[in-house]
Formats: structure tokens, sequence, C-alpha cells
């Protein structure tokens, strides 16, 4: 058995060059923690560069890369979603372990790569693809591997929460944090991913998946960005004790009693919450993930979600399980129909293929939470009472009323919280108060969750 574990390394950004680095730095403790000289034999890149280790071959061709016989483990952070389903498709079709930090992939068409894995007897590791170098996925999958998961709530686009924060501290406008965020490097030129949730929810769809044992549904995810958030309802929310997070959501609801609202919540959006909570208190560009189990109870997870050194630790830290797993066969077994089978390697999404669940997932008129309204009406007798007649002719109960001095002439912004409540309720309340002859504006909703 050869000593030494052959890595290729696809695409040399801020993390693949990371990755290098981090190899380079650590190498003796690596080789003291695995037992195996691990070291970079290929690397793809679509230039040719001055800064890499001559003994380094560098390819063009990823497809040449993910299928050459001096490879044993492919690291794609590549990103996208065709070219790279290409070449990991092709290195797990010859035979070689992969790890992807590529969450839009593997939400998008994860179910189809692993299933492909497992066909072929190796392993898709994806620690970097949710929450950086937080070790989230190892966690769910293997130190929570007793619990029953009930629900998770997390932070898992360091973006948003840097936006929130400037504009919760610092009174600043959503629009001037975003330049600023674009300027740091926190934001791509093209930022939708990231303030529109799409990037949040291609994580939810991973965590999710792990922590209830269902396949992978990023399409029914529900989505909410924060580019609506305004500096008011930000002061209000502080006011009120709470702070306004950008919150991805998987919940487990039993239906109480009615089996067509049983299954599972998918959700991103803003999110009120208590300012004393944990979650509130994660800020800049940190991620968290607050996970609540039994028997264990509430854990949360926090930590930097992106950058070259966090990105790097998590592709590192599956590197090594993997080593591991290699070390452990001898050369006949490595080329055995059993190789790496589930007697030595964590499914992929936690639970045995053949044992993941259909539960439904819930559609967006079926989420039950608390809810932020802002109501702009005229100041007139009678405009408060008529508002509390709808809500709570629709079973809303109210939790808190607040009516601020008037920002125009004659009008007044009245802010209400309510308990929990199923979200097609609320759209018929609203619909009804926005139709009366005394509101001036639409209601602006914010969901609220206590995170108990």
């Amino acid at each position: 058995m050869s000593n030494s574990i052959k890595l290729a390394i696809l695409g040399l950004g801020t993390v693949g060059t990371g990755v290098i680095n981090l190899i380079n730095d650590n190498l003796d403790e690596l080789k003291r923690r695995s037992g195996r000289d691990i070291i970079i034999t290929e690397v793809g890149t679509r230039r040719q560069r001055d800064d890499i280790d001559t003994s380094i071959t560098q390819n063009s061709d990823l497809m040449a890369i993910a299928a050459s016989d001096n490879v044993d483990i492919v690291i794609e952070v590549i990103g996208g979603t065709t070219l790279a389903k290409d070449v990991i498709m092709q290195a797990i079709k010859n035979g070689k372990h992969v790890v992807t930090a590529n969450k839009a992939l593997l939400a998008e068409h994860g179910n189809e790569i692993f299933a492909f894995a497992e066909e072929n007897n190796v392993h898709v590791a994806y620690e970097a693809a949710v929450a950086g170098g937080i070790p989230i996925i190892k966690v769910m999958r293997e130190a929570l591997a007793a619990n029953k998961i009930d629900w998770l709530a997390g932070i898992i686009n360091g973006t948003g929460n840097f936006i929130m924060t400037e504009m919760r501290d610092k009174g600043r406008p959503f629009a001037d944090v975003l330049e600023e965020a674009q300027e740091l490097g926190y934001a791509e030129a093209d930022p939708t991913f990231d303030v529109e949730g799409i990037d949040a929810a291609h994580k939810l769809a991973l965590l999710a998946s792990i922590a209830f044992g269902i396949p992978l549904q990023f399409d029914k995810v529900y989505c909410e960005g924060i580019t609506g958030i305004t500096l008011q309802d930000v002061n209000y929310a502080e006011e009120l004790g709470y702070r306004i997070k950008h919150l991805g959501f998987a919940v487990r609801r039993d239906g109480q009693g009615n089996s067509e609202d049983a299954g599972v919540e998918l959700r991103v959006h803003p999110t009120l919450i208590p300012q004393d909570a944990l979650l509130a208190n994660v800020n800049g560009v940190k991620n968290a993930v607050l996970v609540n189990s039994h028997p264990l109870g509430q854990t949360l997870y926090c930590g930097d979600g992106a950058g070259a050194g966090a990105t790097a630790s998590a592709v590192m830290a599956d590197v090594m399980d993997l080593v591991r797993v290699l070390g452990s066969k001898s050369g006949d077994e490595q080329n055995s129909s059993e190789k790496n089978n589930h007697g030595h390697h964590v499914p992929h999404l936690a639970f045995i293929p053949e044992q993941l669940s259909d539960t439904p997932i819930l559609r967006a008129e079926q989420m039950i939470t608390g809810y932020y309204l802002r109501v702009h009406a005229y100041d007139s007798p009678g405009v408060l009472a008529d508002i509390t007649r709808i809500l709570s002719d629709a079973g809303i109960n109210i939790d808190a009323i607040l009516q601020k001095p008037a920002h125009k002439v004659g009008q007044v912004p009245v802010i209400i919280l309510t308990l929990p409540v199923v979200e097609s309720q609320m759209n018929l309340a609203i619909e009804k108060i926005e139709k009366l002859d005394t509101i001036t504006d639409k209601v602006v909703r914010i969901r609220l969750d206590e995170l108990a």
C-alpha cells in the first residue's frame, strides 16, 4: 500500500489557493494526524501559475484530471452547476473520492450525485459547502446522530449578516452598506444570491436533508431577501426588544392532529428575534447555526462562514476523513466492490439512502410564525379598533402594539407584534386591512420567531 494520498485541486481561486497554503503550512501536522503523506499531484487552472510547485502538474483539462491514475481525491472548488457537475461525475465514474465546497451544485443536483457515488462505492464530502469553517455538517451527521432534530435556525450567509449588522449598529441604509460589502469583497458585483436569500436557501436544503432524512429539495425552499428592510423597521424592532436577522429555518411540524399540515417547513427570510437570543448577537460576516434536538436540547455553532482560511479548513477536514478511510484498506480491498461502503463512512445525508423519508415540504401558506406588522393609517378615531378587529376575526392574537408619532401630516405608523399564526390566516387579514379606507399604504410584514 502506498504511503501517500494524491490530491487534485480543481480551481485556483481564493479557496483552491487557500487549500494549497494550508497543506504547505501544516504538512507535518497532517501527516502526524493521518499517518500518510498528503501530496498535491495535479491542479486544474486555466492559466499556468508561476507560484505553484514545479512537482505539481498544471492542466486546464479538468476532465482529464478527474480521470487521472495519479489522483486519489478530487477537490472541486470551481463553482457553478454545469462544468463542476460534469467533472464530479467523471471523478466518481473513475473511482475517485470527491471533496466539494459547491452548495449550489449539491442543493440542485445532490440527489443524483450522491446516488452515483453510492453506485460507484466512493464518497462525496461537502463540509465546506455550508457555513465555511463551522463543522456543522459533521456535527449533524455524526455528533447528533442519536438525536431527533426538531428544528434548526441559522445565519448562513455572511453578506446578509454584515448588512443587517451595519444597518442596526450604525444607522446606515441598505444600499450604502451593500456598496461597502461589494468593495470589501463580501458581496459579488451581482449580489442577488446573497441579498435575495438564494445562497442561504442552497445551504438550508442541505442542512434540512441531514436533519430530517429527506431528499434534497431546494426548489421547495421559501425564499425572501433583505432588500426591502428599512432603517425604520430596524429601529422599531430594537425599540420592541428584537433584532432583525436574515435566517434560514428548517422546522418539523406534526400537524397537531391534522395530517395535511404535517411536514417540514423550509424557509429563508428576514426575522425578528429577541435581542438576548444567541443568534441575535452573531454579528458582521460571522455565520451561526442553532440546532434544537432531543434529548440534547439547543446547541449553537458559530464561526467564520467564508474566506480562504475557513473554507480551506473545512475542505481539508473532509480530506482527512477520506485519507483515514483509504488508509484503513489494503490494496485488494480498495479495489473490491465493498470499498468505502457505509460500514466505513457515514452516509451522504446521514441516513441510509433506502431509509430517506418522503415527508412533504409544506407550502408557504402552511408556515407558522409570529409577525411584525407596520401599518400606516390616517390619524382618525376607530382606526386601531378596525385593525385589531380584523386580526381577531382571523384568529390572530396580538402580543404588542406600538403607535408612533406621525411621519406625514395626519398619518401615523402603527406597529403590531402577533403570536404565531398560519401564514394563510395572516394573508387574509392583511388583505382586509389594506382595503380599509383609513390605510394609506401596503402593510409591511416581517416574520418573528422567539427561537424557543
